[in-house]
């Protein structure tokens, strides 16, 4: 398994810019979340639970995917409010974000700190 600077040495210079902001935005939503290379993505753990994966899109831009770890979990009485419809949402506990560009990132930062920082919360 690649670290997760080998793995940005691989990215394109643009989409490693796009990628930059979103991992300071997630590494900085919660105490003790940790990074590491899971399917061919950057993946963002809390207590050992995947919670956001990032990637490259295949037609260019970057997504950020919300969920709550590998297995399927039941998702009956779970709730998370995106205020800012931020996400794409496929699943309640599935939110998929794409950024086609770096301003799209740093023009919503404030929402994305937010956003993530909520779905760490919820997703304990």
């Amino acid at each position: 398994m690649p670290t997760v600077d080998a793995w940005l040495g691989s990215v394109d210079a643009p989409a490693r810019a796009m990628i930059a902001p979103l991992r300071a935005l997630a590494l900085a939503a919660a105490p003790g979340v940790t990074e590491q290379i899971k399917w061919s993505a950057l993946s963002f753990s809390l207590g050992g639970e995947d919670r956001i994966t990032m990637g490259i899109e295949a037609k260019g831009g970057v997504r950020a995917i919300l969920h709550r770890g590998v297995k399927v979990k039941d998702a009956a009485g779970f709730a998370f409010d995106d205020p800012a419809g931020l996400a794409c949402w496929p699943a309640v506990d599935r939110g998929v974000l794409t950024f086609k560009t770096e301003a799209e990132i740093t023009d919503r930062a404030a929402e994305l700190a937010d956003l993530f920082t909520r779905w760490f919360a919820a997703t304990r």
